[in-house]
């Protein structure tokens, strides 16, 4: 195919794209998502049209940058940076391009300038270093041992049984096992070693004898060529010292150590002719292991077990105990000190501290992508809750604060990527897992210093016929989020009839086949590519029963409240008697009393009394015309009226907003409360409950530091508990709240 066809092919695919975020009509949205995959594919297949690709996508940016057409430069960005991870051979002019692109589109408002600069910092590294982005992906997701990038990411996978049909999970589980069958470390680290020099040396590495070579390496060479090339590689993208000369003569070191003195000259290869197709190095799946979710605990353990090393990967008895990597207790921790080793003497500053790097070192370049800073101040205890929101009503969105060292010296070296499927019933009990492991961290304090946790939700509904209302409550907060950000709803929200159908399909017991795994691929490009947190505030309430001699329960829900009358009452001693001969009305009386969400931050305390039929509380706004962190209490009133026929009753749904309610029966009627649609959460026998803002909970290292505070201090730590921070669940989209 000649390159003019080669274009104007891809050129089409990337017309196709942009269509489907605006398609309206149903012949274009059913093949949502499937554009792009085949678009990624159509490079992967044949890695030469990559520079075609991006030249494709750099021209639809600087229009869509024209045109100030904003829906389309996030999922173009995207696109863009995927391609560019996985290519070789992309001239040094395309990267200066990209770059000056993403520069421009730092003026823009968030959410732009925040995928913007994400893309220009990694764009920096890999022009200095061209495959540095690849190989520390590589080295992350599947582990691989190396001292000069140490860091380790791992996708866990978790589904409800009980919520997911079995037919689903098997087939998940049959094409993830699929597709990590050849993902061996040597395979990896093969990939890894002709990535790099391809991505170097370019045209003048013949690729498929570099291949054959390695293939048959033997792994004590093939590790000894792996880790030359990651100690070049990250030396020239982390010193600003490495000129690029220097770091093409060690990797042509290493290509002549792997093929012989022929191909010691660069540019003068002997031997076999260079093909006209250069053979594709794939770009391996993440690791990822699937959970069924049977254990309440099974993700703080799973966390736990992905945090120790591999020789002590054993569950103890006791849990609580461990202590991972040597951490100091709490006691040890409230005392941190760093040592100054400035003088304040002009003459003891090291030699050259007072001279300005050239404004075309790289000192000076890295400089322009960092803001400045003023006066740090370290505060004591290190915030562990490093998710909080702001005051106010609108909610959070943006990458999350704090992703650095939580303690001097301690690096986050790991990364859990925990993915949910299924519906709002799955991810309340994520919000039930996420608060027990913040509540236990406060306690322990081992997970949050060296691990960064990311959540990911791909929407799962149970196959309807016919969908129903039930059926369309069921996945609210897939509906958000999928109006916040157009290309999750077009990227992920498409998987759910994708996953439906292969669970349809027989399964295949030939592995000679090679296949092309849809859904893997949409799964791994969203856990590489959603960077960015939307937050959700997390609700607690408390529940008081009929019954005087049964204690009082609490509880965590994310999306809704339910509350319905029971028919059953209480005794009547427990109560004024009503007087004889008056007419029942339905429902049950309830007393109100609620603070008003106001974007002025005002208390407003509201007491109403009412008779309803039953009460929703959801948490999440039902159109994106609003989008306001508070309840939204939707009460379904009796209205009394009296005509000639009579005395009648009528219902109507009157809606408010509130921070906070507290909702009693007044009457003999109990009353049942569903948290989250899951009927496994279910409370009966209710007299009152209480809902309000779940808070960030309460660190036991705060509790010791106190001890070191002088009595101003401590009555300054005792004010701000009057306003605990909110605790706040991020689920990670691709741009976060598009406005």
């Amino acid at each position: 195919m000649e390159s003019s066809d080669v274009e104007l092919d891809l050129q089409r695919s990337v017309q196709a794209v942009l269509r489907e975020l605006s398609a309206q009509a149903p012949a274009l949205r059913s093949n949502r998502g499937m554009w792009r995959w085949s678009l990624h594919k159509k490079v992967e297949r044949d890695p030469g049209k990559s520079p075609a690709l991006v030249r494709i996508l750099l021209r639809e940016l600087e229009k869509a940058e024209r045109e100030d057409t904003r829906r389309v430069i996030i999922p173009l960005l995207h696109t863009l940076m995927y391609v560019l991870t996985k290519a070789t051979g992309i001239s040094q002019e395309l990267y200066r391009r990209t770059y000056a692109l993403c520069m421009r589109l730092l003026t823009l408002p968030a959410p732009y300038c925040t995928v913007a600069l994400d893309c220009a910092i990694r764009l920096k590294t890999e022009t200095a270093a061209p495959g540095t982005l690849y190989q520390r992906l590589v080295i992350a997701e599947q582990n691989l041992r190396s001292e000069l990038y140490p860091y380790q990411e791992r996708v866990f996978l978790f589904v409800d049984p009980e919520l997911v049909p079995p037919s689903v999970c098997s087939a998940l589980l049959l094409e993830i096992q699929a597709a990590q069958m050849q993902q061996t470390p040597e395979a990896c680290m093969r990939h890894v070693v002709s990535h790099a020099l391809q991505a170097a040396l370019g045209a003048a590495c013949r690729a498929d004898a570099l291949q054959r070579k390695l293939q048959a390496s033997p792994r004590r060479a093939l590790e000894h060529h792996f880790h030359a090339v990651v100690a070049a590689v990250e030396q020239m993208a982390s010193e600003p010292g490495a000129t690029r000369e220097e770091h093409l003569e060690r990797l042509e070191e290493i290509y002549c150590s792997l093929l012989g003195p022929t191909a010691a000259a660069r540019g003068s290869c002997g031997g076999d002719p260079v093909p006209e197709r250069p053979p594709s190095i794939p770009l391996p799946s993440p690791h990822i292991t699937f959970q069924l979710w049977t254990d309440e605990e099974q993700l703080w353990k799973e966390l736990v077990l992905f945090l120790r090393p591999r020789s002590q990967r054993r569950l103890s008895a006791d849990l609580e105990a461990l202590d991972l990597q040597g951490l100091l207790p709490d006691r040890d921790l409230a005392r941190v000190s760093v040592l100054s080793t400035d003088s304040g003497i002009e003459r003891d500053l090291p030699p050259g501290a007072d001279e300005l790097p050239a404004p075309s070192s790289p000192e000076m370049e890295r400089a322009g992508l960092q803001r400045k800073g003023g006066v740090k101040k370290r505060m004591w205890p290190p915030d562990i809750s490093h998710w909080d929101g702001p005051p106010g009503l609108h909610r959070r969105t943006g990458r999350p604060s704090g992703d650095g060292e939580l303690l001097p010296g301690v690096a986050r070296l790991h990364t859990a990527r925990v993915m949910v499927l299924g519906d709002d019933r799955m991810l309340g009990r994520l919000a039930r897992a996420y608060h027990s492991l913040r509540k236990r961290e406060t306690q322990t304090f081992c997970l949050s210093p060296r691990l960064s946790l990311q959540l990911y939700y791909i929407p799962v509904l149970t196959p309807e016929k016919r969908p129903s209302s039930r059926h369309l409550e069921l996945g609210e907060l897939a509906a958000f989020l999928g109006r916040a950000d157009p290309w999750y709803e077009s990227t992920v929200n498409t998987l759910c009839p994708a996953i439906q159908k292969l669970a349809e399909m027989p399964p295949s017991l030939d592995t000679s086949q090679t296949v092309d795994p849809f859904i893997l691929d949409v799964i791994t490009y969203y856990v590489r590519m959603g960077t960015q947190p939307i937050y959700f505030q997390l609700y607690t309430v408390k529940i008081f029963f009929g019954d005087l001699s049964q204690d009082s329960a609490e509880d965590i829900f994310l999306t809704e409240l339910k509350v319905k009358i029971q028919d059953s009452k209480l005794p009547k001693d427990a109560f004024s008697p009503r007087r004889k001969g008056a007419a029942e009305a339905p429902g049950a009386e309830l007393s109100l009393c609620y603070r008003k969400a106001l974007l002025s931050h005002r208390t407003r305390e509201v007491t109403i009394s009412l008779r309803a039929t039953g009460l929703v509380l959801k948490a999440l706004p039902a159109s994106d015309t609003e989008d306001h962190t508070c309840l939204s209490v939707n009460v379904t009133e009796v209205v009394k009226s009296s005509n000639l026929a009579g005395r009648s009753f009528s219902t109507v749904t009157n809606t408010f907003r509130a921070a906070n309610v507290q909702i009693q029966s007044q009457d003999q009627r109990l009353l049942t409360l569903w948290l989250d649609k899951d009927h496994r959460r279910t409370f009966r026998d209710v007299v009152r409950f209480e809902v309000a803002p779940c808070p960030e909970p309460c660190s036991g290292v705060q509790k010791s530091k106190a001890l070191w505070l002088s009595s101003h201090q401590q009555k300054e730590v005792e004010g701000t508990k009057a306003k605990p921070k909110p605790l706040l669940m991020p689920i990670n989209t691709f741009s976060g709240i598009v406005q």
